[in-house]
């Protein structure tokens, strides 16, 4: 147990310090800075927004936008630094620990890491993404679950920020999958990792942009604004009953396995789900969401 703590402690004080770097040092040679470039592609296609607005008249700071974007940055700097860096430390070496009598050491069944980078790369790509679509099924489709994702189904207007609205739960949820199919089971680069983040964050950020792009040919392929609007359709069809439109970066695999559904431009399309005028307006609210929930379905 000791051992533990000490790998929680430790984990917890890196982290600490390597984001206190990445904030104090914005262009250290030859280091990937992810608070800086999160904080410029949102610069970037918030301008965009400006610039190409579909929705001509949605203001420019929207419903909502200073939320959605204390949001970004907890998801992904406040709540690193309070919990989760430290206890995926730990939960990666218990699980380690625990499988080391039946002979796994922490390596990977396959190693991929000998193949050039760039088939690394659209390797990773392609299972990570395929992963996540899955995984965003399950959301929708788990009651328990769908109580954890409302949070980011809450958005009312649409804009780059958005895609980072999402209840810290999804990420336990996410990174659980994607370890065990990523780390475990492939060996890739470690640095790969940063650029698929990197590339998912900005087609993310796009995705629900107020810019009404498909990019032609390549929505067949690549997730956009007008399909993934859709996505977040009050209204469901009864075609779709659990939702439709679920890829992250991929429009590929909704295509493949008939969960797509663009009926015609939804740029002014009614967004939520149903009662939602009765769910929890802040952050705070919306973090206990869930729980709450649960509670009150057990007591039923």
């Amino acid at each position: 147990m000791n051992e533990y703590l000490d790998i929680f402690v430790d984990a917890y004080q890196s982290y600490a310090k390597y984001l206190w770097k990445t904030i104090a040092t914005p262009f250290s040679k030859g280091e990937f800075n992810f608070f800086y470039f999160l904080i410029i592609i949102s610069l970037v296609v918030w301008g965009l927004e400006l610039v190409f607005p579909w929705r001509i008249k949605q203001k420019a700071f929207r419903k909502d936008f200073w939320l959605d974007t204390f949001y970004m940055f907890f998801n992904f700097f406040i709540f690193n630094l309070l919990l989760y860096i430290a206890l995926s430390t730990v939960t990666i070496r218990m699980l380690t620990d625990l499988l080391e009598p039946i002979g796994y050491d922490g390596g990977h069944l396959l190693d991929l890491s000998t193949l050039h980078w760039g088939s690394q790369l659209v390797i990773y790509f392609i299972i990570s993404d395929f992963v996540q679509w899955g995984i965003h099924n399950l959301l929708h489709r788990v009651p328990f679950l769908w109580e954890f994702h409302k949070v980011h189904h809450s958005v009312k207007e649409m804009g780059f920020a958005a895609h980072l609205r999402y209840h810290f739960g999804e990420t336990l949820i996410y990174n659980s999958f994607k370890y065990i199919s990523l780390s475990m089971i492939f060996g890739f680069h470690l640095e790969l990792a940063f650029i698929i983040h990197a590339i998912a964050i900005t087609i993310g950020h796009l995705n629900h942009a107020n810019i009404g792009w498909d990019y032609g040919p390549l929505k067949y392929i690549l997730n956009n604004p007008k399909m993934h609007i859709w996505h977040h359709s009050k209204k469901l069809p009864e075609s779709h009953p659990y939702g439709m439109n679920f890829g992250i970066s991929l429009s590929l695999w909704d295509y493949v396995f008939k969960t797509n559904y663009i009926p015609y431009d939804g740029r002014d399309i009614d967004l939520g789900f149903d009662e939602d005028e009765n769910y929890a307006p802040g952050f705070f609210q919306q973090l206990i969401a869930p729980f709450k929930s649960k509670r009150k379905h057990e007591k039923q």
